[in-house]
């Protein structure tokens, strides 16, 4: 079994923060569990008594409207994590320390905006529970959030904003034992369609030799009759390739698999095909395996569980990981589904439209319903490039790639995040749409994990 470590933090400290608000709301407690527990490594105790806030000994916090202690650690709160529902925010964009910040606070507070709030309305994905525009595939698009029309967006925020945090609660409490970070790097890769010929029988294929035919696509018809007559290899077969760089590079790798059943938007060969099944054993034996929950199971979220159980089936395993298919992804429905059906993590956390960071982090969080008011079970994992946003929807030339995906890299790597890379098996071949693509998974690879 291969198992991916992303990167985190050991829970445990020599020192405990004491966190005083008037109210200990479950918002509160999951963003400060999140920056403080899950990201730092630190403890945290709770407490809304400010009588025992004051008696306290211990390093603390002032998380409320007011100070209470002349020399006290007292960051400034605004309503947002007090709250309940979804309310319309009218959000005002500042400068602060070379970043952006927005829900302003007094100049008493240790910084000068509600960093907590602000955190909050990213990772929870707020604005993405409020009405918006969605595009042809029903997905909420990188133009309509926050940080697309603030230019932000390439931009981990977030974790820009927990450094400065680290550094000033340092200046504080010097015998804080935060724990060290390192920037890490993942890659996953899609497998929408394993073959372009192979598997998909005589009706698909003889449709395929027609359409060719009618386009006078006369290389298309070469290749297929050649593939299938086994005297070439199917130019989507590049799982070789894959593995070579994987064990060149020392890779952490995940593969999403499709098994859905054939449809507009699923079009898979069949997981009952055996060249499939032992492609997809093949892969389990170097990579963590999970599932590419069909475009088809957003309506009808029963199909999760069928194509779930096909997979742990044919591999004799669970299968607790995903990422949707289309990078489908609507709040809460989806990740209650997932969770519904016992996935555990998911790597959805993307835009198909523009690549960098939909939550404002490289890091992993707990999903929070909104809705329901609680922090659930479910792990995800925000990816920040994939290759058919460069492709097909930034219209990124092959040899401009690495201009546009190495600054975002350099952006995880400066604040010790993840960087998690989304490719499929079709750009390795350089075939058709993917011409000139062949080498630029290696390239990103290289930059990802060199020093």
């Amino acid at each position: 079994m291969v198992t991916i470590e992303s990167n985190g933090v050991e829970n445990y400290n020599s020192k405990m923060l004491f966190v005083y608000s008037p109210k200990i709301t479950p918002r509160l407690k999951y963003i400060f569990d999140h920056i403080f527990d899950v990201v730092l490594g630190i403890t945290l105790q709770y407490t809304s008594s400010k009588e025992e806030y004051i008696n306290c000994t211990t390093e603390k916090i002032n998380y409320s409207t007011e100070k209470i202690l002349p020399q006290e650690l007292f960051f400034e709160s605004t309503p947002l994590l007090f709250e309940k529902g979804l309310n319309s925010i009218e959000i005002e964009i500042t400068k602060w320390e070379n970043n952006i910040a927005f829900f302003p606070t007094s100049n008493q507070s240790a910084i000068p905006f509600d960093f907590f709030a602000a955190s909050f309305y990213l990772i929870s994905r707020y604005e993405e529970y409020l009405p918006h525009k969605r595009d042809i595939f029903d997905r909420y698009e990188a133009a309509e959030s926050l940080a697309y029309q603030h230019n932000f967006l390439h931009k981990p925020v977030v974790d820009y904003w927990i450094q400065k945090i680290k550094e000033i609660t340092l200046q504080h409490f010097p015998e804080i034992n935060f724990k060290a970070r390192k920037y890490s790097f993942i890659s996953s890769i899609d497998i929408d369609h394993a073959y372009s010929y192979l598997g998909k029988g005589i009706t698909r294929n003889a449709a395929g030799f027609f359409k060719s035919l009618l386009e006078l696509n006369s290389h298309d018809i070469r290749e297929r009759f050649k593939v299938l007559s086994g005297i070439e290899k199917d130019p989507y077969d590049t799982f070789d390739k894959q593995l070579e760089i994987q064990h060149k590079y020392n890779l952490s790798l995940i593969y999403f698999f499709l098994v859905g059943d054939y449809d507009l938007h699923d079009k898979n060969i069949s997981i009952h095909n055996r060249r499939f099944q032992s492609l997809i054993k093949s892969m389990a034996d170097n990579a963590l395996v999970g599932i590419h929950p069909s475009f088809a199971s957003n309506k009808n979220p029963e199909k999760i569980k069928i194509e779930l159980q096909r997979l742990s089936h044919l591999l004799h395993r669970e299968i607790h990981i995903s990422r949707q298919h289309f990078l489908k992804l609507k709040f809460p429905d989806t990740y209650r589904n997932l969770i519904e059906y016992e996935i555990r993590e998911d790597y959805s956390m993307g835009y198909a439209s523009d690549i960098g960071f939909r939550a404002g982090t490289s890091n992993s969080f707990y999903f929070y319903d909104l809705e329901k008011e609680m922090e659930t079970s479910l792990k995800v994992h925000p990816f920040a490039v994939m290759d058919a946003t460069l492709k097909y929807y930034m219209r990124v030339q092959p040899s401009k790639v690495m201009e546009i995906v190495r600054p975002i890299i350099n952006e995880i790597k400066n604040t010790n995040g993840t960087f998690i890379l989304l490719w499929h098996n079709e750009a390795f071949s350089g075939q058709k749409h993917w011409k000139g693509w062949e080498n630029l998974y290696e390239d990103v690879v290289k930059e990802a994990v060199s020093n």
